[in-house]
This record gives structure tokens, C-alpha cells and sequence, in this order.
């Protein structure tokens, strides 16, 4: 969707566009389905970069402890109690720039990508930059989905990060496509930014071709010794008003509810839930940031008649547009770590 026509229906009064919204969600996810994701954080800590908003950066003074890559028998454990608990997709994220092909942690992703890809969930994994050798090794060992957000608008982009630019993301999100794997992307809101680098986002994304298979809508929470520790929470309006827009804006997704859900109330969720999200993240842990227990979760989404969605190890990638360009295009040769 262009700027103009999300900034259309931003506009809209707030039932209207929920009306819409909720149109769009029922045609396209017609059971009353949620994905639960468990999210694991396999090497935290101690990242190069200088994300604003990431505790995991080494060059700020949080209560992050860097850790090595954790061991497979653990991981494993995780992966399992995750699959236990109701969790459909495990997601794997790395506190690292990127992954590159001949190296030893790289090898040993892989490895641990193949044992995970066994257990039945779907696999998605947030490594950094990948190049098209590493995306196309990452889709044979067993990856569902590649997740690589946004954040934000390529003009705000620099207020944020500056050890990589935006072209950099796109670049990776175009090597995972060209591999044939999924692309979950999404973004993060209270980063300081505006309405309009919210809808120019939103824009970028929709833009994809093919659109990503998922789009975790993010909030940001507040770490203590990054530079956006004292940035002020989202009003839940804006959260629901941009998950309605992502759920018309790409409406074979799975829009996640992400990030913040710890600071909505089982109301809040549920009026995101009627606007066209069908995906949380599930379990004690977000990455560095806590996470709904699992069981007030599952007593939530009974209490709504909702059930989780199946896994589908089989899924294909989206298919892309021959109608429109390859987008993002590739305009730089994406750098590794």
C-alpha cells in the first residue's frame, strides 16, 4: 500500500477503521486461530551493534550478561518444552552484526537448526545479516521463517542505529527471499518516532515481494542503560491502530503482537486480537524482556473461544507478485559480521 492510502485510512475514525480491519482479517484467517511462538534467545549479549533500544548492545552499561552460544542439549531442552506447552514455531534470536558461511558458529547454527527442524514446530531464527550463501544453507538445514524487522522508517532509521543502514536490512530480507524461506518483519513503536515514519514502515514492508509470511508489531520496553531507557510507553490506540492497518496493508500475514504485551491489559489484547492480530509471542521470556505467563495466556485465548493454530513444517514460502518489482531491491552488497 502506498504512503497516501495508509495515511487514508490512519484518518479514519477509530471504529471504522477497526470495522475494516476485522473485514479484511475474517475473509483472509477465517478460524478463530493464534499462533503461539516461543521465543529463545541462543547467544545474548555482547552484540557489536548500537541499537538504541537494545539491551543486548555491548556498548551500554545494562544488566545484560553476554553469554557464548548456548549448547545444543539446551537449546533442545527449551525447543522441547516449548513444543510441550503449545508452542507452534520456536524462534531463535543471536545478539550478533550476522552469521557468515565457513565459520564455526555459524556451523554450529546450523547444526542446531537441523535437530530443532526435527522436533515438528516450524523454525525461525534472528541472526543479523545473512548473505545469499548463508540464506540459502540456513533454508536447507530446516528454517521456516527468517525474522529481520525494520524498526521504524528509513528516515528515522538513523536516529536509531548507526553501525548499519536500512539498505543493509533490505538487502538481508532480499537474500532470505531469493533462498526461498518466509520473511518475518515487522517493527517497533515509541522509538521516538512519528506517525508518518510509522505509516512510511508499514509502507516499506507492504511493499515486499512477495509480502512477508509474518509481522511482529512491536512496543518498546524501556531497558535501563540504553539510550532509550527514558523514552515514554505507547498508547494502546496507536498499537491497535497500526495492527489494523499492518492486518489491511498485508492481509495473508500473521500479525504478531509482540513486544509490550506485559503492559496491556487482557482488554488491550483483545481489541488487538479484533483487529487482525493472530500471533503472540508465548512464555516466560522475550529475549532480555519478560513475557505473559504461559498460563494466563492459554486461560485468555480460551476465554475467547480462540484456539492455537497448528504447526505447518510444509508451509512455502509467499509466492512473489509477477506484476510487481522485486522488492527491496538488493542496492548494495549486504555485509557480514
Amino acid at each position: 500500500m502506498t504512503y497516501q492510502e495508509l495515511d487514508s485510512l490512519y484518518r479514519l475514525p477509530f471504529f471504522e477503521l477497526i470495522q475494516r480491519s476485522r473485514a479484511v482479517h475474517e475473509k483472509n484467517w477465517p478460524a478463530a486461530e493464534v499462533q503461539l511462538c516461543t521465543l529463545l534467545s541462543i547467544k545474548t549479549g555482547g552484540c557489536s551493534e548500537d541499537c538504541s533500544y537494545c539491551a543486548q548492545s555491548a556498548r551500554y552499561n545494562t544488566d545484560v550478561v553476554p553469554e557464548r552460544l548456548m549448547e545444543k542439549c539446551q537449546i533442545m531442552e527449551r525447543a522441547k518444552a516449548a513444543r510441550e506447552s503449545g508452542s507452534t514455531r520456536f524462534c531463535m534470536g543471536a545478539a550478533w552484526r550476522g552469521v557468515r558461511e565457513g565459520t564455526q558458529r555459524f556451523e554450529q547454527v546450523l547444526d542446531i537448526i537441523r535437530d530443532v527442524s526435527e522436533l515438528g514446530m516450524e523454525v525461525c531464527v534472528t541472526l543479523g545479516e545473512v548473505g545469499p550463501g548463508e540464506a540459502q544453507k540456513l533454508k536447507e538445514a530446516g528454517v521456516t521463517a527468517y525474522n529481520h524487522n525494520l524498526d521504524t522508517s528509513r528516515e528515522h532509521y538513523p536516529n536509531i542505529v548507526t553501525t548499519h543502514t536500512y539498505d543493509d536490512r533490505l538487502n538481508t530480507i532480499r537474500n532470505v527471499q531469493d533462498a526461498g524461506m518466509s520473511v518475518c518483519c515487522g517493527g517497533i513503536l515509541g522509538l521516538g518516532e512519528s506517525t508518518e515514519d510509522r505509516l512510511k514502515m508499514l509502507e516499506v514492508i507492504s511493499s515486499f515481494n512477495p509480502q512477508p509470511e509474518s509481522v511482529p508489531i512491536n512496543s518498546l520496553m524501556p531497558m535501563p542503560g540504553t539510550p532509550m531507557a527514558e523514552e515514554q510507553g505507547v498508547d494502546v490506540f496507536d498499537v491497535v491502530r497500526i495492527i489494523a492497518l499492518a492486518r489491511i496493508a498485508i492481509p495473508k500475514a500473521k500479525v504478531r503482537l509482540s513486544a509490550g504485551r506485559t503492559n496491556l491489559s487482557e482488554e488491550a489484547q483483545t481489541l488487538c486480537f479484533f483487529a487482525g492480530a493472530n500471533s503472540i509471542f508465548y512464555g516466560d521470556k522475550l529475549l532480555t524482556a519478560k513475557n505473559p505467563a504461559v498460563e494466563k495466556d492459554l486461560a485468555l485465548i480460551d476465554k475467547l473461544g480462540m484456539t492455537p493454530q497448528q504447526p505447518n513444517r510444509d508451509q512455502a514460502a509467499p509466492a512473489p507478485d509477477e506484476a510487481k518489482p522485486l522488492e527491496p531491491a538488493a542496492t548494495q552488497e549486504a555485509a557480514s559480521c
